[in-house]
């Protein structure tokens, strides 16, 4: 399955390869442009497919995101499991639910994201679900850009699981090179 996913990826225009200032900071010489693959509701449900059948029987009560790549996965993924879907948004740079958007206690929760590298994103949302009292039921995304290093502290599912090469920015070589860097992602 991993290599169809991939070669949907591809398809799509969604695998990029060059030289990129991922969301964390690092640099890699590939990129997920998940939006690319999920503006086609047939993949956006194909990958969804997996994240909501991975929590089926988990008891979710709701589905959330960070805003805003997540958002599409969560809506999604919510609307494959029936469940209430929301997302969580910054603001002044710290990650909260706005637009009345709000989670009551002991709500199991599902957090949903697009592309994972350092997982900081999911970890802010966490935090804005355990800080509300809801619990954390599970994590499910996309593309796992860590291979599975990413702890997020709770059962967690990836659709598709890779190493990405990453490099600190003064230490990488494709800037060392003179290779241009480029920031595709969401946030500037």
């Amino acid at each position: 399955m991993s290599q169809e996913i991939l070669d949907i990826f591809r398809k799509t225009g969604a695998l990029l390869d060059g030289h990129f200032i991922l969301t964390s900071g690092l640099h890699s010489p590939t990129y997920f442009q998940c939006a690319q693959v999920l503006q086609y509701p047939r993949y956006n449900t194909l990958l969804a497919e997996k994240i909501a059948d991975y929590y089926r029987d988990d008891n979710i009560d709701v589905v959330i995101s960070p805003a805003l790549g997540g958002i599409v996965v969560g809506q999604e993924v919510g609307r494959l499991l029936d469940k209430r879907t929301i997302f969580a948004e910054r603001k002044d740079g710290v990650m909260q639910l706005r637009r009345s958007f709000n989670l009551d206690k002991d709500e199991r929760v599902l957090v949903c994201e697009d592309v994972v590298t350092t997982g900081g994103s999911v970890m802010e949302v966490i935090r804005v679900v355990e800080v509300l009292g809801a619990k954390v039921a599970g994590v499910g995304y996309i593309v796992d850009r860590s291979n599975g290093k990413i702890n997020f502290n709770t059962r967690s599912f990836s659709v598709l699981r890779m190493e990405a090469i990453t490099y600190q920015p003064e230490k990488c070589p494709l800037c060392a090179s003179g290779s241009p860097a480029v920031k595709p992602g969401s946030r500037t």
